[in-house]
């Protein structure tokens, strides 16, 4: 199997919960380890080959707790052994969180991928998101030492350009793959204008990478039709959406992923396995 031959191919990934929805929003939310990985099995059946992680403590709130990832995951091993999904980890989910405790999950689990947030912004019209360039250069080379790919999360095509930036001094090793998060709020704005011009960033900057996008609220479905006929891969679930449809709310994460799944083979597309996705990015 080589790239050339997964080019009809669409990666989908399932962002399952986030470090904001709460039960309140949406009761489908999984929350506690258990609800986590039964979801992240969901998932995987139903057609993704990727599952985006964050942690919540008692209170339901987002946390770096390297236990809560360690329970986590071990809970998939044994009860779920046959999943091969690719398990991608936070590193952004509370963002009261230290360094240290944004990379310790990281150091311990080694996992195939994790998220690389490409800059600092403001967040949400609430907070500042801090991702400082020693904070960044620590982790990307962190990340090659335990053979982690970074899913390089892009609020705005400045961030692209800072991965082009940490691609040449080899604190990011090419091929890149991002992941444009399209309506965030303080981010660039969701429309398939601005995803085509983040892709033509992307390609004029860093050649070669891989993508994939999600939209936030009302305009996540047209960028999940742009990002398939794009040729790109697509992200679902409720840490970016906890409505179906507008006034529905989403009964589970594996509604999104059979969505999805139904759009991009009408596309004409078909979607890859965990297998597939692992020869797509370059996974070891």
């Amino acid at each position: 199997m080589n790239k050339k031959d997964l080019e009809n191919k669409r990666i989908i990934t399932a962002a399952l919960t986030g470090a904001w929805p709460k039960k309140e929003n949406n009761p489908n939310i999984p929350m506690t380890p258990e609800e986590i990985c039964n979801d992240v099995y969901e998932c995987w059946k139903a057609g993704a080959a990727i599952t985006h992680l964050h942690m919540r403590d008692e209170e339901g709130n987002g946390t770096m707790d390297l236990n809560r990832f360690r329970e986590t995951i071990d809970l998939l091993k044994s009860k779920y052994p046959e999943c091969d999904v690719i398990l991608n980890l936070t590193t952004s989910g509370d963002l009261n969180a230290t360094d240290e405790t944004r990379m310790a999950h990281i150091i311990e689990l080694k996992p195939e991928m994790a998220s690389y947030d490409c800059g600092s912004m403001n967040w949400l019209h609430t907070s500042l998101f801090i991702n400082s360039p020693p904070f960044l250069e620590k982790l990307g080379m962190l990340f090659q030492k335990t053979n982690t790919k970074p899913e390089i999360e892009t609020f705005d095509p400045g961030m692209i350009a800072n991965a082009a930036y940490y691609e040449k001094k080899g604190i990011l090793k090419a091929p890149l793959h991002f992941q444009f998060c399209m309506g965030c709020a303080n981010g660039i704005t969701g429309s398939v204008k601005n995803l085509v011009f983040m892709k033509e960033t992307m390609d004029q900057l860093c050649p070669g990478s891989t993508w994939s996008a999600f939209g936030v609220g009302q305009i996540a479905m047209e960028i999940l039709y742009a990002t398939v006929a794009m040729g790109g891969h697509v992200r679902v679930g409720m840490e970016d959406n906890v409505m179906y449809y507008r006034g529905q709310l989403a009964e589970s994460n594996k509604q999104f992923v059979e969505r999805a799944v139904r759009i991009i083979e009408e596309f004409g597309c078909e979607v890859a396995t965990p297998e597939e996705a692992r020869t797509i990015l370059g996974l070891s």
